[in-house]
């Protein structure tokens, strides 16, 4: 199956389809399906499969194929090819933990929205000057969280952020409080084992609980 980006011009819309992307990472791909189901049935409109088991390009094939309604992305996107790979399984989106030139120079030469990432200041200048200003904050907590991203507002005006990594249920408002903040990411809705376990229903649960999120004002 050939990917398409259709109805995702950007990064930017996909972080406008909700303030939480679920991060989830599938051993089978068979339970892909059921598990975008779950998400979907519980009003999330995005997922993000980690390109971090055998089974990932499986897995956002079969989301892609079986449940279109879902925005299926691809993460941990490491190099050129994990780019082309991605695009070519269905994803609609890629997320990479950082930018090296060749993966962005993928992502430009395919047409294909990326949301990288970036914590550091230089980071974030590298990624403006080759046109990216949606950029994931990657690893959230443990590289100044709130405050870091406190600080970046003013002089990253152009700036948005998906935080992710260690953002629990707890931490979402107050990151979602951030003005440039339009979302963020995290395992916590459908994790590794629950997916595992099959266990849909809390599955759904947590989704119904991270879609009932809003960022102040929206």
């Amino acid at each position: 199956m050939d990917g398409t980006t259709t109805g995702i011009a950007n990064p930017r819309e996909v972080m406008a389809l909700g303030p939480f992307i679920p991060v989830v990472t599938v051993e089978d791909a068979d339970h892909a399906p059921a598990l975008a189901r779950a998400l979907l049935d519980g009003g999330l409109r995005t997922v993000e499969v980690t390109l971090r088991t055998p089974q990932a390009l499986d897995a956002i094939h079969a989301i892609a194929a079986q449940v279109p309604e879902i925005v299926v992305g691809a993460g941990t996107l490491l190099g050129a090819a994990d780019v082309t790979r991605a695009r070519k399984a269905g994803a609609r989106f890629g997320v990479s933990p950082g930018l090296t030139a060749a993966v962005a120079d993928a992502a430009r030469g395919a047409n294909f929205p990326l949301l990288p990432g970036a914590v550091t200041a230089s980071e974030i200048m590298a990624a403006r000057e080759r046109g990216f200003t949606a950029l994931k904050f990657f690893p959230a907590k443990s590289s100044g969280g709130l405050d870091a991203l406190k600080n970046f507002a003013p002089v990253f005006q152009d700036v948005v952020f998906c935080p992710t990594g260690g953002i629990g249920q707890a931490d979402a408002p107050s990151f979602l409080a951030l003005p440039n903040v339009l979302c963020y990411g995290s395992a916590w809705v459908a994790t590794a084992d629950m997916i595992r376990a099959r266990d849909w229903t809390t599955i759904t649960a947590n989704a119904r609980l991270a879609a009932a999120q809003k960022k102040p004002g929206a």
